[in-house]
């Protein structure tokens, strides 16, 4: 058997960091990967709870974390926020390869064109050149979840919840939210927990200084008050301004049975004293605080919807469990019964939407298209993407 020499090795060396051997050592193309990644997804959805239409809308989303939000769509590359227009290509032929992070273009004069984000910026190349798009060299962890059943799916939805995270914070859906909710805030909190990007969230909950966020037509909500109190656990601690201002509002709440104190009030219009004073419990403990509450022994149509804890103190009842307008609340249901009946978008991206929010201002989707404009869905959505990630993350 014949041995290499140094100088041999050495010499393969220089040729493979060269890129001399590309061919043989290559990366799938656009199209394989995007091939890929459907037949996975394909697998998701009929593992799950299958797929449910959306206006067919191709577009892409770019800006995860900390960066200028980007939109690309037929051939041009606009400023998400403003609307300004950035970069304009006659587009013979265009890629889109959600989990790849990627957008490929044909140019009519046979030019190559390909925005990619990964973990240090977006960045668009052409012409030979590669440079990052202003506004977007600003670190985020993207774990390729290897090993995971459904890897490509969960970088698409993890995908959904970075970009999303705004100057604000982590909001629903930016173009129809301005402000965040501690409801889905705390969601994307326990996904970027996972993938050891709550440093992006940082700045926002230390910020935080009032108990509720008041955004359903100002009502001040019960389960904010156990949300507001993990949220700043994940980057502080009790002596955190917000915690002494949740402590001194529980009191009004407060009800008592022949088990014990517990919270009642309103939250999406409804009382939901299992799901408030779990969420109570939750936070205080996340806190290390005293926790004097028991978990009431009564249906609620959102006990199921926090599946992070307690689940057997649990009275069965009707859930709130829609899985068109509002899927985030199919997919917890499912978390919690450990059922899979909850769908995801019939498109490539995004992957996640909400439709008909009361509170949602769906004029902000006019540049992406008139359809989800008049069909009143936004895509993607902070707390279906996480609802959904940390589903298929712990399978």
């Amino acid at each position: 058997m014949r041995l290499f020499t140094v100088k041999t090795i050495l010499t393969l060396l220089i040729i493979l960091s060269a890129g001399w051997l590309c061919p043989l050592i290559a990366a799938d193309s656009p199209e394989e990967n995007l091939a890929a990644y459907r037949g996975e997804l394909a697998d998701c959805r009929a593992a799950h709870g299958g797929s449910y239409d959306v206006p067919d809308v191709k577009f892409f989303l770019f800006g995860m974390g900390a960066r200028t939000k980007l939109l690309y769509r037929d051939g041009i590359l606009f400023d998400a926020v403003s609307g300004r227009e950035l970069h304009r290509w006659k587009v013979r032929s265009e890629i889109i390869v959600p989990s790849d992070y990627a957008v490929s273009l044909e140019t009519e004069d046979g030019g190559a064109v390909t925005l990619r984000e990964d973990s240090e910026a977006v960045w668009l190349e052409q012409d030979g050149k590669r440079a990052a798009v202003e506004g977007t060299k600003s670190p985020v962890k993207l774990p390729d979840f290897a090993g995971k059943k459904f890897p490509r799916v969960l970088r698409v939805l993890h995908q959904e919840l970075l970009v999303n995270i705004t100057e604000a914070g982590p909001v629903p859906s930016f173009f129809v939210y301005p402000k965040p909710w501690y409801r889905d805030g705390a969601m994307v909190a326990l996904a970027l927990k996972e993938t050891g990007n709550l440093d992006l969230l940082k700045p926002w909950i230390l910020g935080l200084r009032e108990p509720f966020d008041k955004n359903n037509k100002g009502e001040t909500e019960a389960d904010n008050l156990g949300q507001a109190l993990f949220l700043t656990s994940l980057v502080s601690d009790k002596n955190h301004p917000l915690v002494a201002k949740v402590l001194a509002e529980v009191p009004r709440f407060e009800k008592t049975n022949a088990a014990g104190k517990y919270i009642l009030g309103r939250s999406d219009f409804a009382n939901h004293p299992v799901y408030q004073t779990k969420w109570l419990k939750y936070g205080l403990r996340a806190l290390g605080l005293p926790d004097p509450y028991i978990v009431p022994k009564v249906p609620d149509s959102y006990g199921a919807l926090f599946w992070m804890d307690y689940k057997d103190q649990h009275v069965g009842g009707k859930d709130s469990d829609d899985r068109g307008a509002y899927p985030y609340l199919g997919w917890a249901c499912d978390h919690f019964h450990g059922t899979k009946k909850s769908p995801l978008s019939n498109r490539d991206y995004p992957l996640t939407w909400e439709e008909r929010a009361s509170e949602a201002h769906y004029d902000g989707l006019k540049i992406v298209s008139p359809a989800l404009v008049k069909k009143r869905l936004s895509p993607p959505h902070t707390w279906h993407a996480a609802e959904a990630f940390l589903l298929l993350l712990a399978e």
